[in-house]
């Protein structure tokens, strides 16, 4: 008992002095190993075994830990700061912010998101309408040349383009440019197309032996029925 009174007035002088909470937990320590070995050999006092060493060792310890708790080093608290970020949208924005900080999607993404049938679908819509542009150029095209091939001319010297000239030679008049100048002056002098197109069947397609359903041969006689128009 006088080991287990000398720890404790040891301890309340440590307390008293502020020792450090290190030399605190070893006298603790001391005495509950006295207090165990005395429970142990059967030495009780102060009544009953809960009153005598229980109690004591309770107070001990809950002083132990206020002067080590008093002590003791402070964990280190990590202020969390809350940050709320106003996002500043205009028309056409995706997402805005609440005023109680919910973020809200202005469109829905299961039905405003194309998908890719969905995007597919529109390439393909894309085609066809170019497809249908171009035939409309090209239909309009054709119209246009065959209304140019409708359309009159008052010489057929000048109605004759130059690739169509140098053709014309090389296919219809054996590559010979006069008798090509001279024929084509000769229509020319022509009043009606009847009159024209008998001397070309009798002068031009039967001594030059010319084949009506050769490409030269119809663009020829296509310019002289457009002269007399």
């Amino acid at each position: 008992m006088e080991r287990i009174e000398a720890l404790i007035t040891k301890l309340k002088e440590q307390f008293e002095q502020n020792a450090d909470p290190a030399l605190l937990l070893g006298t603790v320590q001391l005495l509950q190993f006295e207090l165990t070995k005395l429970n142990g050999n059967g030495l009780q006092s102060l009544g009953t075994a809960k009153v005598a060493v229980v109690l004591p060792m309770m107070n001990m310890m809950t002083v132990a830990a206020s002067a080590y708790e008093k002590y003791a080093p402070k964990p280190v608290e990590k202020a969390i700061q809350e940050v709320k970020e106003t996002v500043l949208v205009d028309n056409g924005s995706l997402s805005v912010v609440q005023k109680n900080g919910q973020l809200d999607m202005v469109f829905d993404p299961m039905t405003e998101i194309p998908t890719l049938s969905h995007q597919a679908r529109e390439i393909n819509d894309n085609v066809i309408q170019a497809e249908s542009l171009n035939d409309k150029l090209k239909q309009g095209k054709t119209e246009l040349i065959e209304v140019l091939k409708e359309t009159p001319v008052k010489d057929l010297r000048k109605a004759v383009g130059i690739n169509d000239r140098f053709l014309f030679i090389n296919d219809l008049f054996r590559g010979d440019e006069t008798m090509y100048e001279r024929s084509v002056k000769t229509i020319n002098s022509f009043h009606i197309y009847a009159e024209a197109e008998y001397w070309i069947n009798r002068e031009l397609k039967v001594k030059l032996g010319w084949d009506h359903n050769h490409p030269s041969v119809q663009h020829f006689d296509q310019l002289v029925k457009r002269r007399f128009a």
